[in-house]
């Protein structure tokens, strides 16, 4: 089973439309829903939304594959509670995959702007952080094995990126 957290307009169902998957999505953002289940009949996958939030997963424990967030955490309430309902929902070997952009190099001049632009960027970007030090958290919350690569993509204020994977 793979659970994917904020999937939004469902971008990456295509990734997994050709393989023997259940997905289950936990979607916030009611206004995504129609969206998602258009992508998810145009790819002919069948998939199943469920209301909640990252911290508070309605899925039993130990009982997903693989977990899913692409650029999710920079927006969640509490990012550590939400990497505990990951590991919990996680069989154990299963694995949590993650897209995500981090907070810059402190004392650095795009550390700056990101604090400085923070109060419209969340706003304007669903609550997204862009100073927040996802990288730290993903590193400290408890995951059996860690792996982190680091990139850049070309948003000028919101980066750099990581992608990655978190063991259980």
């Amino acid at each position: 089973m793979v659970l994917e957290i904020g999937p939004g307009a469902g971008a990456n169902l295509a990734y997994l439309a050709k393989l023997p998957v259940t997905w289950i999505g936990v979607e916030p953002n009611r206004f995504m829903e129609a969206h998602l289940m258009r992508e998810a009949a145009r790819l002919g996958m069948k998939v199943e939304l469920r209301e909640g939030a990252a911290e508070r997963l309605p899925v039993e424990d130990s009982s997903v594959d693989v977990v899913i967030s692409t650029l999710v955490l920079c927006s969640v309430v509490d990012v550590r509670a939400a990497l505990g309902e990951v590991r919990r929902v996680l069989k154990t070997g299963g694995r949590f995959l993650f897209i995500e952009h981090v907070a810059a190099g402190r004392g650095t001049p795009l550390r700056r702007w990101q604090r400085w632009i923070k109060p419209l960027w969340r706003k304007m970007g669903d609550g997204c952080e862009p100073d927040r030090e996802t990288r730290a958290d993903l590193e400290s919350a408890g995951f059996a094995k860690v792996e982190i690569e680091e990139f850049d993509a070309p948003v000028p204020l919101i980066r750099p990126h990581i992608a990655g994977m978190g063991l259980r």
